[in-house]
């Protein structure tokens, strides 16, 4: 059948052949990434005798490696990174007390993610809160003016971020009623998280902490809300109430493709191919540049370039109508001031 006659289902039968990992290659994009990034830590630490504006660069910069690890622990959430579950999860795990992530937590919050995504009846966990037209019209001032504080750029892409990675993963949001691993793998996470900072703190002062390892944690924290923000919030997304929505339509269609520079790319793990990985997510993070390369057709839909995202920043309500994202000024154009 021709790639472009395929129904989102169908494509489940082509993409299976892309899921089986390497194990070789898999150990290597771990230690590539984790050896610079321990690496720079480390020269980071020993020039701030010497510059403090220096190792507080270094710490931005390696904020990057620290997204990659990210995208690693992503893929062992989906057990896509080695074939061995136990060895995914124990990667996983250990990562996360470097991306300040409990690994078995996230790996629920990003299930229920992947789930829902693009329905309009099961918003609410793993998401960007995404009011539609009619319900943000139906708010008080109040509640419109905490929406609009909510979505600006302040709060989504720095605020927020911080906040979700230094504080609301030291517990089981959302999860806190689910049963105790929740709470051990966050609670575990928190000892060893501690337990390294105590070190740090002990040695050094709280100097290397503020000026070397916060800034990555905050560079890598807003890239990362940024990633995840532009790869559903675009103009012609796909959200549907329960009766119309489709799991595998919405995975593909609801989904972008953010076509980074080389550099970035490598940096987030090709999680730019973000239609294919949410259509097949069982597909490891290094292959998902094969199944482009070989399906044209899937390199060309909801391709974003980076100065095309920066208005993904202006959306704000999802029109049901129209089927869109609008900002807030459409919006209040269309449906206020008439």
């Amino acid at each position: 059948m021709p790639d472009q006659n395929r129904t989102a289902r169908e494509w489940l039968q082509v993409l299976a052949k892309y899921r089986d990992p390497d194990p070789s290659r898999s150990t290597y994009e771990l230690l590539v990434t984790m050896v610079p990034f321990i690496s720079i830590w480390a020269v980071a630490l020993w020039v701030l005798q010497y510059s403090g504006l220096a190792a507080f660069a270094l710490g931005a910069v390696n904020g990057l490696f620290l997204v990659r690890l990210f995208c690693i622990q992503h893929d062992c959430g989906h057990a896509s990174f080695y074939a061995n579950r136990k060895v995914s999860d124990w990667v996983g795990r250990s990562l996360g007390v470097f991306t300040l992530t409990p690994y078995h937590v996230w790996r629920r919050q990003h299930a229920i993610h992947h789930s829902a995504a693009g329905n309009l009846d099961m918003r609410g966990i793993g998401d960007v809160t995404t009011l539609t037209v009619d319900e943000y019209l139906a708010r008080s001032r109040f509640g419109r003016f905490m929406y609009r504080v909510y979505r600006s750029p302040f709060t989504l892409f720095l605020l927020g971020p911080a906040y979700i990675f230094l504080v609301q993963n030291r517990i089981p949001y959302g999860l806190m009623k689910s049963g105790a691993s929740f709470w051990i793998s966050a609670m575990g996470t928190n000892a060893a998280l501690l337990a390294g900072v105590a070190t740090l703190v002990y040695f050094g002062g709280w100097t290397p902490l503020l000026l070397v390892v916060l800034p990555t944690w905050i560079v890598a924290a807003s890239a990362g809300v940024w990633l995840f923000y532009v790869q559903h919030q675009f103009e012609d997304t796909h959200w549907r109430k329960n009766e119309e929505w489709q799991l595998h339509e919405a995975a593909l269609a609801g989904s972008s493709h953010y076509v980074l520079p080389k550099p970035l790319q490598w940096f987030s793990a090709n999680i730019g191919i973000h239609h294919v990985h949410h259509l097949y997510s069982r597909i490891p993070f290094y292959r998902l540049t094969e199944v482009i390369k070989e399906h044209p057709i899937l390199d060309e839909s909801q391709r974003m370039t980076v100065s095309e995202s920066i208005s993904c920043a202006r959306l704000h309500l999802w029109d049901e109508s129209q089927k869109k994202l609008l900002s807030f000024r459409r919006a209040h154009a269309m449906y206020l001031a008439a």
